[in-house]
């Protein structure tokens, strides 16, 4: 992360007024551009299997050196101003905000104990799963994913097979579950911050909701009693030892919980003519009391809980260093990649932008479910979400009347395809880093494409057979 500090300081520095549009033109880019975004994956996706002491010793330097790699070619071609205008753009009005949050909820759910030994047998584990799918739409999927990984990995602590609970978890409870409202995933949050009804997804998408976080329970109760029924799966003795009881400790932390989800609709809700503009962005009020109230809520939370508390949980700042470094690499080689995007049918990814459209000129809903989810399997579900958002014509009444079922298939390809890869979404990230800190050998970056290549993507084929042609 030095790298990072040191370079935003020195192209600040060298930025006179900075008075230039935080947009970049993707028509003018050329494919290139987007080779350190690419680079970034492919060190995610191989360098664990190839060189897996380095990556885990210098992950944030890999991550920084892509960074730089695109950074630093872009001030020569465009100028420090525009480097520097567009390097504050992604770190004031995307990655801060997007840290800021993530941190505060895993701080927050990091706080809240499970006690009792739960015996992870396959129907509690559905149940778990169930209950997550259900709170990752209220609490979101961060926020249901901290708080329920930590008691799903220990209560399946004595069994040889763990990875494919994990997996599944990752389907289920860290994205399809929080489709149903803004809260529960950020492409949501930015359509309501758009214009799109609070209940809007609820009332247009439970449906395909509904069928694929069901069939996901079901394919996953069959295959965990599979593995529940296999000669030496359950291990004695259990590593964690019973209790006297079930409960909670660091209760303090569901208030602050709430808190959490009350400053962020907070900021949806409350439109403020103050703003700041700083170096090409503007910062709205809103955002700034948000961000503000989350660090408090982290600070809270880290004052408030039982040292104890954070023991039994094993709670540490390793999962959570390393999704920040990475995405700080993400967020700043996408520039380019969602520039070209944006640019539409003029730009380098034109013929995908084309591909949604009918040659009527109407939007094709089955088109734009796959171009949608695809992108977001790789890039950051949000800003692809506006995109075709966009693409589609803007217009949030029209979108949810006239052109509801095109809005629908965006909606859902943004966030049930976010599971698609580690980097879909944030939390997937976090949850396969918690589960390695506890010993759970967990598929490589190739080796969970396979799992949702092979569960995923064939239900995906169904939803767009019934819903969408």
């Amino acid at each position: 992360m030095k790298a990072f500090r040191w370079l935003a300081l020195a192209v600040l520095g060298a930025t006179p007024a900075l008075a230039l549009a935080a947009d970049l033109d993707g028509a003018s880019l050329a494919l290139w551009w987007g080779a350190p975004f690419a680079g970034i994956l492919l060190s995610i996706a191989l360098l664990p299997l190839l060189a897996p002491i380095f990556w885990h010793h210098h992950y944030g330097k890999v991550a920084a050196a892509w960074g730089l790699a695109f950074l630093l070619p872009f001030a020569v071609v465009f100028g420090t101003g525009a480097a520097g205008v567009n390097l504050v753009h992604a770190l004031l009005a995307e990655y801060l905000p997007f840290v800021i949050l993530l941190t505060a909820l895993f701080t927050v759910a990091g706080g809240i104990y499970i006690r009792g030994n739960l015996h992870g047998s396959p129907g509690l584990n559905t149940a778990i799963l169930a209950i997550g799918a259900v709170l990752a739409s209220f609490m979101g999927t961060t926020g249901a994913s901290m708080l329920l990984i930590r008691p799903l990995i220990r209560a399946n602590d004595n069994r040889a097979h763990k990875a494919h609970v994990v997996v599944f978890f990752i389907f289920i409870v860290s994205n399809a579950g929080g489709s149903l409202t803004p809260l529960g995933d950020p492409p949501l949050f930015l359509g309501f911050l758009k214009g799109v009804d609070f209940f809007w997804t609820v009332r247009h998408i439970f449906p395909e909701t509904l069928f694929l976080v069901g069939t996901l329970l079901a394919l996953f109760y069959v295959l965990d009693s599979w593995f529940f029924r296999k000669a030496g799966e359950v291990q004695r003795p259990d590593p964690t030892p019973d209790t006297c009881g079930f409960g909670f400790e660091g209760q303090v932390n569901f208030a602050l919980l709430a808190v959490v989800v009350g400053l962020v609709l907070l900021s949806g809700f409350w439109k403020s003519p103050v703003a700041f503009h700083i170096a090409g962005t503007e910062v709205g009020l809103p955002g700034i009391v948000r961000d503000v109230g989350l660090v408090v809520v982290t600070l809270l939370s880290l004052w408030l809980t039982p040292k104890a508390v954070h023991e039994n949980n094993q709670f540490g700042w390793a999962p959570m260093q390393e999704v920040a470094k990475l995405f700080a690499g993400i967020f700043l080689t996408i520039i380019p990649v969602i520039a070209m995007l944006k640019a539409g049918t003029n730009g380098p990814f034109g013929a995908i932008v084309h591909a949604v459209t009918r040659p009527d000129g109407s939007p094709d809903p089955a088109m734009y479910f796959w171009a949608t989810g695809l992108l977001s399997s790789f890039l950051d579900n949000a800003p692809t979400y506006l995109v075709f958002f966009n693409t589609a014509g803007g217009d949030p009444a029209t979108l949810m009347a006239q052109l509801a079922p095109t809005l629908a298939a965006i909606s859902a390809g943004a966030v049930f395809m976010g599971a698609n890869t580690y980097i879909g979404n944030a939390p997937n990230l976090m949850v396969k880093a918690i589960a390695e800190d506890r010993g759970v050998k967990m598929p490589s970056f190739f080796g969970y494409m396979l799992w949702s290549g092979a569960i995923l993507v064939p239900l995906f084929g169904v939803m767009t057979w019934i819903w969408l042609l």
